[in-house]
């Protein structure tokens, strides 16, 4: 009798055991709480390099660093991001900067700002915009704040000139500064994404290069090419000693061919019987 007892309790309790193993199994998991990490710093754009005041920001001006969130010191601080580099390339920078400054709204004038062109230009110096492609251009690597040489190229429509004679290219503007490139504040210029789209750039100039520029418009094909930047050298000018380069100098075999044989007109004029002058032109 105590053995049947003694057998039924086990089985009791084996019962209970397998029920709980069961229950548990089968129990849906508990959800895991998430612990949300508030961020405690801020990536900010600052002065990659010491800039100076009245200077045009190109992308290698521009750094990053991280500051505390709450940090008084980055008040008005812009936010590393790709399009608010890209939106800060060519503005002025209004006071001199050092290395990791914070560059701010207040720091900075940008192209679109109201009397950006004229506070950008040297006194004196005026802003003139010429129209240029991919090609012209440089390809788009010109930045504001860049120098450069205007070059103009022509093609001369005169049938009697030797072939090596009928193109011909001359700097005519030499170290000018790049103050804005397509800009909406430009008379005729807007923004545009296509790559094919013609674009404008203006150059920084004293009146009369502005003059020689309109005028070089109505000649030829401009072309932009950018100089080194050598602290060294003085803003603007004229070419030292322009060196106009013809056809024939790209290559020499345009050189060696003769021109067309010209036929003189003539023309007989008879006074009498035997009296006969003849002209040639």
């Amino acid at each position: 009798m105590l053995l049947r007892i003694a057998f039924f309790f086990m089985m009791a309790l084996g019962l209970i055991g397998f029920g709980t193993v069961a229950w548990i199994s089968t129990r849906p998991p508990s959800s895991a709480k998430t612990v949300v990490v508030k961020p405690t710093t801020v990536a900010v754009l600052t002065a990659a390099r010491a800039v100076h005041a009245g200077v045009l920001l190109k992308p290698e001006d521009i750094g990053t660093k991280l500051v505390p969130i709450n940090d008084p010191s980055a008040a008005g601080s812009l936010h590393d991001a790709a399009d608010a580099r890209s939106a800060l390339v060519g503005s002025m920078v209004r006071r001199s900067l050092s290395v990791g400054d914070i560059l701010r709204d207040s720091d900075l004038m940008r192209p679109g700002d109201h009397g950006f062109l004229a506070a950008v230009l040297e006194p004196g110096m005026r802003a003139v915009t010429i129209a240029v492609d991919n090609t012209t251009g440089s390809a788009g690597l010109i930045w504001p704040g860049d120098r450069v040489d205007l070059i103009l190229t022509q093609s001369i429509q005169d049938t009697s000139l030797p072939l090596g004679r009928r193109v011909a290219a001359e700097t005519v503007l030499s170290n000018a500064r790049v103050i804005a490139i397509d800009q909406q504040i430009i008379q005729g210029a807007a923004p545009t994404n296509s790559d094919n789209a013609q674009k404008t750039v203006t150059l920084e100039v004293t009146e009369q290069e502005a003059q020689r520029i309109s005028v070089a418009i109505r000649l030829g094909r401009l072309s932009l090419s950018v100089r080194s930047a050598e602290k060294s050298q003085v803003a603007g000018g004229e070419p030292s000693s322009p060196q106009m380069t013809w056809a024939s100098d790209v290559m020499p075999a345009l050189g060696a061919v003769a021109p067309p044989a010209t036929t003189d007109n003539i023309v007989r004029v008879f006074q009498g019987a035997g009296d006969v002058k003849e002209f040639k032109y």
